[in-house]
């Protein structure tokens, strides 16, 4: 498995070991909010991590259609 692949599937991992966490705290006011900032957080590194990996495809795309 390739290193991106590798990084992609641990952040998945990762937001959904953080959402089942989060399924044992109390429903309260206070915890609500926690949980919904701690969801967020969690899942917006893997989709951050794949707008950066596309961005990095783009430019190779580019430079190597320059240097053709």
């Amino acid at each position: 498995m390739n290193r991106e692949n590798e990084l992609s599937r641990r952040l998945f991992n990762f937001a959904i070991r953080v959402i089942k966490y989060l399924r044992t705290l109390p429903n309260s006011a206070e915890y609500s909010i926690i949980k919904y900032q701690l969801i967020k957080s969690a899942t917006s590194s893997g989709a951050n991590y794949k707008e950066a990996q596309s961005v990095i495809q783009e430019r190779i795309l580019i430079i190597r259609l320059i240097l053709l």
